[in-house]
């Protein structure tokens, strides 16, 4: 007989009663001490707004372009510590959310834009290497596995579509039999296995190594310094802090869920919270029993999708479904811990391992997304061209944000340049509306999605009338 709903949830959740309520990665014994505070007045060439890898890249790449400019990065906390320390540590060649999200916007930029989201990704790798960051870099893939009939339709369909247009370099279409020889889930029932495309890595680490490397260049880092005010001044700017002021020539912001500094920029991104389970570390048996052994990272299919990888000490990383956005776009602390979603995941990751079953969490956590009405980041200047800014990742930013940094600095610089050119770059999303408004769209389209995932992905009249006007939300 079946166990009733009741005890396997109480059975679910008894593997989360030893789960800490802190991101794993933070976690490490090598977390590095925080830089001192800015107390005084600065003066620098360019000042990067933010500790995640936007600004860290963006000052990283700043020095290498110019070992002469002065460039000084502040942070309101500690490096890291948001969505660059807190995130699945997928680190992904795609620019776009993704390629079928890029080629729905910008079909006719689509090959650009995968060549550049390639070569980003090759450049991470060789600053992997040429700045010794040690962050767990894999260069595995990952495969996106249909767990449904009508997703393993939609996943050979839209295989055979890529081939045709000669966008499936790399990625390999997998039956039943074959995407189950890779890991093993009674679940799976397809997959799409793209060999190259995406790393995985430890994400804290590699925020610190970038902070590190950024150090050794000459980079000023000043962390528990909030950036309070951005006004002109003179021919530059300046930045008010609670201990000091810094005058910059150039600013780049890279703050991103975080209320922006250019007032006009917050309503084209919303603050979603998206959660995940840590698992202790496998034994070698239970390893051997899910058949994990190229490491690669996987997602599926839904609309309410999870993802889920191995770590460096063979945990598995369980995240995703829920996406909450919270009225009135608030990002406090208080929404980092969910005890009723991480319940949640609990239970879907025993039904996608059952071989698993006695498995505890030792570390449940969640953090903000700054996600926009397109998926994918969004670029701009402000102030004749003095300040610039990146935001919008939604999720997918810990390899786009070093092609995101370059953009700044192209922006900044006044060049015209590949990146520059790109209509995803010159053109920005459709802002969100105005509470209400925002919070009632999210909610249906979130009841929408999850609608179609349990209707064979049919999608109603509201889906598809928020695909037509090009706006989506994403789990």
């Amino acid at each position: 007989m079946a166990p009733s709903a009741m005890t396997r949830g109480n059975r679910w959740t008894a593997s989360l009663s030893e789960a800490q309520p802190v991101p794993y990665w933070l976690e490490d014994p090598g977390r590095p001490r925080p830089r001192p505070a800015l107390t005084g007045a600065e003066t620098c060439d360019l000042l990067v707004v933010g500790g995640g890898y936007s600004g860290l890249w963006t000052a990283l790449l700043a020095k290498e372009r110019d070992p002469g400019r002065d460039v000084v990065l502040v942070e309101g906390r500690e490096s890291g510590w948001a969505a660059s320390g807190r995130n699945g540590g997928f680190c992904a060649a795609s620019l776009t959310h993704g390629l079928a999200n890029g080629l729905a916007r910008w079909p006719d930029e689509i090959h650009t834009l995968q060549e550049l989201g390639a070569r980003n990704l090759d450049e991470i790798e060789a600053a992997v290497a040429r700045y010794s960051l040690d962050c767990d870099f894999e260069r595995t893939g990952e495969i996106d596995v249909a767990t449904e009939p009508h997703q393993a339709a939609e996943l050979s369909a839209w295989h055979a579509e890529t081939e045709r247009r000669g966008l499936a370099d790399g990625v390999e279409f997998l039956d039943t039999e074959a995407v189950r020889e890779q890991v093993d889930s009674p679940t799976f029932l397809a997959g799409l296995h793209d060999r190259r495309g995406v790393a995985m890595l430890h994400p804290a680490k590699l925020a610190w190594g970038l902070k590190r490397a950024c150090v050794g260049l000459g980079v000023r880092v000043y962390e528990h310094t909030p950036a309070l005010t951005l006004k002109p001044y003179g021919a530059g700017m300046a930045v008010r802090t609670p201990y000091g002021t810094i005058r910059a020539r150039q600013v780049a912001l890279g703050t991103n869920i975080f209320p922006n500094l250019v007032r006009r920029v917050r309503a084209y991104t919303v603050p979603v919270y998206d959660y995940a389970l840590m698992t202790e570390p496998l034994t070698p048996g239970q390893l051997a029993s899910v058949g994990w052994r190229n490491r690669q990272g996987l997602g599926d299919s839904a609309n309410q999708f999870h993802y889920f990888r191995l770590s460096a000490d063979n945990r598995i990383l369980w995240g995703g479904y829920d996406a909450i956005h919270h009225y009135g776009g608030r990002v406090r602390a208080e929404y980092d811990d969910r005890p009723e979603t991480y319940a949640k995941l609990a239970g879907h990751f025993f039904t996608c391992f059952p071989q698993l079953e006695g498995v505890r969490f030792t570390h449940a956590w969640g953090g903000a997304i700054d996600t926009c009405s397109r998926f994918s980041a969004f670029f701009g200047t402000a102030h004749q061209g003095r300040v610039a800014y990146a935001a919008g990742y939604t999720g997918l930013g810990v390899g786009a944000t070093r092609f995101g940094a370059d953009v700044m600095l192209d922006l900044l610089a006044g060049e015209r340049t590949e990146r520059t050119e790109l209509e995803m770059v010159r053109r920005k999303p459709l802002p969100f509306p105005p509470e209400p408004f925002a919070w009632t769209g999210i909610a249906l389209t979130k009841w929408s999605l999850a609608r179609a995932d349990a209707h064979g992905g049919r999608r109603n009249l509201w889906l598809r009338a928020m695909d037509r006007l090009g706006l989506g939300f994403d789990s």
